[in-house]
């Protein structure tokens, strides 16, 4: 499935997507430059954390934030 209809379809789940895929994030920063909307991305830099941190900030996110907060931002883990 390519990026724009992986956004699309996050919509229409009403989800965040969660990735590493960088080119994903072009889409996104194309996205937030025309004003389009996307539900939130969250970017897992690989190399900078492990599994277990990784759910724990997910776990984070899911408590801590209501539906809108993501929507047409990138977020990025590790969370600092």
């Amino acid at each position: 499935m390519l990026d724009p209809a992986l956004l699309d379809r996050a919509d229409q789940l009403e989800r965040a997507l969660v990735t590493q895929d960088q080119d994903l994030l072009v889409e996104t920063a194309n996205r937030q430059a025309s004003g389009t909307f996307f539900r939130g991305v969250i970017c897992i830099r690989q190399t900078q954390i492990n599994i277990g941190d990784c759910i724990r900030d997910l776990e984070i996110i899911a408590k801590v934030c209501e539906p809108g907060d993501l929507f047409n931002l990138v977020e990025y883990f590790p969370l600092k």
